[in-house]
């Protein structure tokens, strides 16, 4: 399966494969020697946790993107990867053309998930969307940059480059998104974040 992924990526234009490993720490090492643009990362690996390993790269190499290959449920996995780090959640039984779509998401600074997936978040948080649908009339116009960074898996780390603040400012507003949302904890921000954006692409997106 890795080597038939590896050959489809590798096949398209502008595309390289520069690494494969099938456990945790030779993944870690490699990541961490080749700084890539895209790491596509299986849950079920040798030496380690598939989630661990997606904790350690976005604390120890924040720009490499990650996204999840997978059997297993997405329902029951797609929020954990998210939660982690990673940016998207692709099953193994899904097209080659649903994989590739997932990978141009992903490098384009987006999160994917399965239409299911997607409508299944913004529903169990639709209470909660419905309270921010226009986040513009709560949130200051630096706390709406943070809070769509973070929808878009975004770390810490990387809002401040984007942003041009310093780390603390950005948990300084990640913590007023909080109190001014009402919201429980950092995890909860985030996940309110993600389906705010998930939403948002959904609304905008163009008509076929």
């Amino acid at each position: 399966m890795r080597i038939g992924v590896a050959f489809v990526i590798a096949s398209r234009p502008g595309w390289t494969v520069c690494g494969e490993a099938g456990g945790c720490l030779d993944a870690l090492q490699m990541v961490r020697e080749l700084q890539p643009d895209l790491a596509i990362v299986d849950l079920r690996l040798a030496q380690g946790d598939g989630l661990e390993l997606i904790k350690t790269i976005r604390g120890s190499v924040p720009t490499c993107r990650m996204l999840v290959f997978s059997m297993l449920d997405e329902e029951l996995f797609a929020e954990r990867v998210l939660r982690a780090g990673a940016h998207g959640f692709v099953n193994k039984q899904e097209s080659v053309p649903t994989l590739l779509e997932a990978i141009e998401k992903v490098l384009d600074g987006r999160i994917h998930l399965s239409p299911r997936m997607t409508d299944r978040i913004l529903q169990r948080h639709s209470a909660s969307v419905a309270e921010v649908r226009s986040p513009f009339d709560i949130l200051s116009d630096r706390e709406i940059e943070v809070f769509d960074r973070l929808g878009r898996g975004k770390s810490i780390k990387d809002i401040a480059h984007d942003l041009h603040i310093s780390i603390k400012t950005v948990e300084y507003h990640r913590q007023n998104i909080k109190e001014k949302l009402h919201l429980p904890d950092g995890s909860a921000v985030i996940r309110l974040a993600i389906s705010y954006v998930l939403g948002k692409d959904d609304r905008h997106a163009p008509s076929e």
